[in-house]
């Protein structure tokens, strides 16, 4: 029997100093990215291209259109925004720099409030990382940033036939530890910007010029709280190269990395909103 109180599990209730915390954040995080040159736009809750952005489609809660085309709950803001802005809004704007601030909802009753931002046509990662960094400042939070390059990855598996991608997903170590090269055992334990020249020195050319990515990244973003994970890979479907992750105590704070719709290559991030409720209701108490 459902109770008159109760709510479908994984959806959210928020009042009174929640709902106060939350349009906190919210209003933080505008202010700043207004004043960066950035523009708010709110996409629909609908959308047909949901199966672009999201690794498993049974995440996606599905009905249909009056056509009976099938469409989703907006699972995942990045692609539709991208979409939007380059086919639907391409000859009445020149912006490039977009934000949102809406949920996102996964099967079955899952939703999930974002604060999100895209940069259209810069290769920059830092250009959007520094401002979560910012938002993170403003809020009293010092997350540690974690540093990925998604094509490592990738090219591991190429590299070395007993790999494949679910390796790096589960992030199985004693299997690449096991095959006993010098340069693959340091690039497994390489966690400090300090440490990354000497793994350069010795890998392959490929693996090489990703760890440059990485390491210029590391150059240009204003935080000193970070360290590099090159071993580990995402499951979004669009990331495909630099990548990053705010973190504290195993709790994603937001996500972000550079990725390419077509031929355009962008970069953003997503702050989730719900974790830093959490995190600031818990400071509160």
């Amino acid at each position: 029997m459902i109770l008159e109180h109760e709510i479908p599990n994984g959806s959210k209730l928020y009042f009174a100093k929640s709902a106060k915390l939350k349009r906190h954040i919210e209003h933080t995080a505008s202010e700043i990215l207004d004043a960066n040159g950035f523009e708010e736009i709110v996409t629909p809750i609908f959308s047909y291209h949901q199966h672009k952005s999201i690794a498993d489609e049974r995440d996606l809660i599905r009905i249909n259109d009056e056509k009976n085309n099938s469409l989703s709950l907006r699972a995942d803001s990045t692609i539709d925004v991208v979409r939007i802005i380059q086919k639907r809004l391409g000859q009445n704007t020149k912006q490039k720099k977009w934000f949102y601030i809406q949920p996102v909802f996964t099967y079955p009753t899952n939703e999930q409030y974002q604060v999100g931002v895209e940069f259209m046509g810069e290769t920059k990662l830092s250009s959007v990382m520094n401002l979560a960094v910012a938002i993170f400042e403003k809020l009293d939070l010092n997350p540690l940033m974690q540093i990925s390059n998604m094509k490592i990855p990738e090219l591991l598996t190429e590299m070395f036939a007993e790999f494949d991608i679910d390796d790096f997903r589960h992030i199985n170590i004693d299997k690449f530890i096991n095959l006993k090269e010098e340069w693959l055992t340091k690039l497994v334990y390489l966690q400090y910007v300090s440490q990354i020249d000497e793994v350069i020195a010795i890998a392959p050319k490929a693996i090489t010029e990703e760890l440059l990515k990485m390491k210029e990244l590391c150059e240009d973003m204003q935080c000193e709280n970070a360290v590099l994970a090159p071993m580990y890979y995402a499951k979004m479907l669009y990331y495909d190269e630099l990548y990053f992750r705010c973190i504290v105590d195993n709790e994603v704070y937001a996500r972000g990395g550079r990725y390419k719709d077509g031929e355009l290559t962008s970069v953003g991030f997503a702050i989730y909103t719900d974790a830093l409720c959490e995190a600031l209701e818990k400071e509160e108490k």
